[in-house]
Parts: structure tokens; sequence; C-alpha cells
């Protein structure tokens, strides 16, 4: 209900404060506590000796696990100023393209990161998360599962609006032609009519398998690295027990783009100021995939804007941009329930919701032999 004005302000406000308040706490090894820290502080609107005045309603501001959060975002390269610089320099964007979650998604004005309402299950999951995340991320900063950057609530008005900041991984610089949210499952999995009329359609497995038949087509190399990134985010979001995300796949078909720009114009130049590359190490899809190959490998990156190149059936030139998202609905909450009676109305395996080691194998098996194929 809060006007997105001021909840971007207040989001903006106390983003500033609480990474401020950070920068002069020294530098420590992440301890098992720090992951269960909330840090509180009240904003009047006529401001107090920790905190300026503004045109809001009062808020409190509360930020989870500051420390261990000022950790994932050190190892994913971003230091506290750029963090700052890009969330809170320009006004955030809405994106209008709200997620069937019902959650608003804001974009930084610089296109680094993606700030997303959570309900309060999501963020309590993501809190118990945490440890289990570090983990992983020591062992395997190269991912295609969410990179969260913090989780923070805002309360105004006897509400909690809880919101988390992730890497965007749709720049919007590069235009996409198509995109799919894959779950490797087909019961149900078709865009709404609804969904369809919208100017930039999420479309779903079964409208993949009509549209894109034979699948994309990576050259080896490529389609190892991103089967084996699966394959180890898989193994975790399964140990977490995990169900239900999807893999986001957005594709910028460079061909296309190509015509699209010739008729524009009639002439045929292709647009030489490039937007900045992203900032955040490991953000680009490419780099989420690719290890040491990258350097000095056979893929040129630079005109790929962190792009994984790929080619249609047609031969058609591909940018693909993908990240396994939704993976804060936990299976253990909801699905349990709705997984015994679908079962017993439908026949069990296609359902989409289903034990996390089968969810996990059917996910991989789809992505690797239906969506991605190797050349």
């Amino acid at each position: 209900q809060t006007t997105s004005s001021a909840l971007k302000g207040a989001i903006q406000l106390g983003i500033t404060h609480t990474v401020g308040s950070l920068s002069t706490k020294p530098e420590r090894d992440v301890l098992m506590q720090d992951f269960y820290v909330v840090e509180s502080i009240f904003f009047p609107s006529e401001g107090s000796n920790l905190t300026p005045a503004h045109h809001y309603n009062d808020f409190r501001f509360k930020t989870y696990a500051p420390v261990a959060f000022r950790y994932f975002r050190e190892l994913f390269g971003i230091r506290p100023d750029d963090y700052l610089y890009s969330l809170c320099n320009e006004p955030l964007i809405e994106l209008s393209n709200s997620g069937a979650s019902g959650s608003l998604f804001y974009v930084s004005g610089d296109d680094e990161f993606i700030i997303k309402t959570v309900q309060h299950k999501e963020a309590e999951f993501l809190q118990k998360l945490l440890p289990g995340y570090y983990m992983n991320l020591n062992q395997n900063p190269r991912t295609l599962l969410p990179k969260f950057y913090g989780l923070y609530c805002v309360q105004a008005g006897g509400k909690n609006i809880r919101i988390v900041v992730m890497n965007n991984l749709l720049p919007r610089s590069v235009k996409m032609h198509l995109k799919y949210d894959l779950k490797g499952s087909t019961y149900k999995r078709r865009a709404s009519l609804k969904e369809r009329e919208k100017v930039f359609p999420t479309y779903k497995d079964l409208d993949f398998m009509q549209d894109i038949p034979d699948g994309l087509f990576l050259d080896s190399d490529m389609y190892n690295a991103l089967c084996k990134t699966l394959q180890r985010d898989c193994l975790v979001l399964q140990s977490f027990k995990i169900m239900d995300y999807s893999l986001l796949v957005a594709i910028h078909n460079m061909d296309l783009a190509q015509r699209e720009h010739v008729m524009a114009d009639g002439t045929s130049q292709m647009d030489t100021r490039r937007p900045a590359a992203q900032k955040a190490l490991y953000s680009t899809a490419m780099e989420s995939i690719q290890g040491e190959a990258r350097r000095g490998g056979t893929i040129e990156t630079d005109d790929q804007m962190g792009g994984i190149p790929a080619r249609n059936a047609k031969g058609e030139r591909l940018l693909l941009y993908v990240g396994i998202i939704d993976v804060l609905q936990s299976y253990r909450f909801v699905k349990k329930l709705e997984h015994s009676w679908k079962a017993l109305v439908h026949d069990g395996d296609t359902v989409s919701v289903h034990r996390p080691s089968f969810y996990a194998e059917r996910f991989q098996r789809f992505m690797c032999n239906t969506a991605f194929k190797k050349i």
C-alpha cells in the first residue's frame, strides 16, 4: 500500500545508512552468529542525530546479517561505494512486469542490481539458508543461483516490507527477443493469455518446445560448462530441499537485431555506443558458467555483453542470458500438501512439484537434453 516513491526513498535512505555505518566496522571473518544479527534504526521524518530529515512518514529500517552480506558483496567484487552509488545515486526504476508472486521489482539506475519485495516466509527462509549459502559460495563463486547482496525490511505504518537486493540477469541495454521460465515440467506449463498480451511476455516449457523444438545449440565447451554449473547448483538446491525453481532464459537474437536495425534507419551499421559492462564479478551469464576457460579461450567475450553465444536451428546467432530464479519458495512449507493432492488427481510425474531430488534430476535432464544441445 505504501506509495512507490516513498518506498524507494526509504530503501535508499536505509541502505545509505547501513552501508555507511558498516564501513566503520573493521573487516573480520564471518562468524556463525553474524547470520542471525538484525540491525534496526528509526528514521523519524524530522531527522535525528543518526539519521537525516526526509519527506516521508516515519519509518524503521532493518538490515539482516549485515556482516555476512558485506562478505558476499566483497566476494562478488562489489565495493561499498559502488554498491551505494548504484543503488542510491539515481532514482530506482520500477519494473512493470511484476512476477507471478506479486512481488514488486526495482532496478538500479545503472542496471546492476534488482530489488525485489519478498514475503515474510521467503525472507525467513533466506536467513536460514545463509550459512549454507556462505559455504557454497566459498567453494563455488561461479554459480547460476541468485546472487544475494542484501536483505532489508522497511517498517512503516504497521506494515513490514521486506526486500532483497540481487544481481540483474537481464541488462536493459540488450534487447531480449524471447524470454522463458523453464522448470522441466509440462503440467500446465504454458504462458497464460494475460501473460501473452504483455509487451515482453515470459513463456514456459510447453511454449519453448513449440517455438524452439530443436533446442538452442552451444559449442561443446560452452555446453559442458553450462551443464556442469547447473548440476552443481541443483545439488545445492536439493540439499536445502528447495524445489519449484526455474531457469530464466532470455534470448537476444543478433541477426534479428541487425535486421531490425537496418529496418529502423535504412542503413546497416551496428550501434557502436556500447553500454558499459556490468561491474560485479561473475555477474554475467558467461562468467557464471565459465571457469578459467574464458581467459584466452576460443571465444572473444567482448562484443557479447555477458551473454552466452548460441545458435538456433536456423543458424542465427544468439546471446543467452540465464539464471536460476525463485529459489526461496521452500518445498517444506506448502509444497508437500500441494503435491499429495495433485498426485491423486494427475499423474504424479508431470506435476511440477515433486520431491527435491526428482525435481533436480528432471530439471537438469530437460535443460541439458531438450533446451540446450551440444553442436
